[in-house]
């Protein structure tokens, strides 16, 4: 007889806490229970999860006296760090969203399809990785493994779901001035150069964490990263231009091979017929979608790639559910 695990899904009233219990359902995971936990403003509510009335939990610092195998937090880095580590001492194994622990040195960062043996490597914590870093190592992986990358130029083109529900707001009631909730200007209309805080060396926050994260997965502290992380107009699905360089030359029709033979990606490159990724296709599923796939000429190994990428699913939810599913399949 198998295992019943108990499951907490901390911050599940928030967009992607909604959106991992939607990847749940359609999972369907037949031995787990699961608890609900919310803030204070949102306990009480009702949500319909699994054919099932569920009411969201107040989280409090008792919360994990319940004694949960895993945990699957979405509530933002400050929920992270004061309540991971308690989940973590009362014997539950955190899958944490929030940017919090992805640098320690002792905390694996993990996307299942690039590195899955770093999930039993862990302390107690387990990091989701950034949804723009996601999706690009996603289609780098099988290409560094092969070719063996020797630079990356990042420039991403980021939906305002990532945001959170306030940069959604901003878009669809069109806000100007003192009305905006989240953006520093009006996103309507408009493209932003300007995600997370600004840094001394004028890179922002989320560009950082692009760089910093893409060395850690691929496991090279010294890979040369530059990164431009822009918002723009659309609800949901980044969008990223990836000039890579390598070490060793290639042959345009075995990247496409490559790529199409690899797990998560989905390719859709067919230029006679205007075929690319596009935000609106790649909305709702959990591939990474590549194409316009080329050469460049201008370095003596380069490629460019667009990789598109529905940023809340494995940006961030299914990647989570991901980690998920393989810790309990053993």
């Amino acid at each position: 007889m198998r295992r019943k695990y108990k499951i907490a899904i901390v911050g599940s009233s928030g967009l992607v806490g909604r959106t991992v219990l939607k990847v749940l359902e359609e999972k369907n995971l037949s031995n787990v229970t699961y608890t609900l936990f919310s803030s204070k403003n949102s306990a009480g509510s009702k949500i319909n999860f699994l054919g099932e009335d569920y009411i969201f939990c107040e989280l409090k610092e008792d919360s994990f006296n319940h004694k949960f195998d895993y945990a699957i937090f979405c509530a933002g880095g400050e929920v992270s760090k004061k309540y991971a580590p308690i989940a973590v001492s009362n014997g539950c194994t955190v899958i944490d969203n929030s940017s919090e622990f992805r640098m320690h040195p002792k905390v694996p960062l993990v996307v299942p399809e690039v590195n899955p043996g770093e999930i039993f490597n862990n302390n107690g914590i387990i990091a989701n990785p950034n949804c723009s870093t996601i999706q690009a190592v996603v289609a780098l992986k099988p290409l560094d493994d092969k070719y063996k990358i020797k630079r990356i130029v990042y420039s991403t083109y980021q939906a305002v779901s990532g945001a959170g529900r306030f940069g959604v707001e901003d878009l669809e009631n069109k806000h100007y001035g003192n009305s905006l909730k989240k953006f520093p200007y009006s996103i309507y209309n408009n493209c932003l150069p300007h995600i997370d805080i600004f840094m001394e060396d004028g890179y922002t926050k989320e560009e950082h964490k692009m760089i910093n994260e893409t060395r850690k997965i691929l496991n090279n502290p010294d890979l040369p990263i530059t990164a431009t992380a822009v918002r723009v107009p659309i609800i949901n699905c980044h969008g990223e231009s990836i000039n890579v360089e390598f070490e060793n030359d290639f042959d345009l029709y075995d990247v496409k091979m490559l790529l199409q033979n690899s797990p998560g990606i989905i390719i859709n490159d067919n230029l006679e017929k205007n075929q690319y990724p596009l935000s609106s296709k790649a909305n709702g599923y959990d591939d990474v979608f590549v194409g316009r796939i080329r050469r460049d000429f201008s370095v003596k190994y380069g490629l460019n790639l667009w990789v598109v990428a529905d940023n809340l699913r494995k940006g961030a939810a299914t990647n989570a559910v991901q980690i998920l599913e393989n810790l309990i399949a053993i």
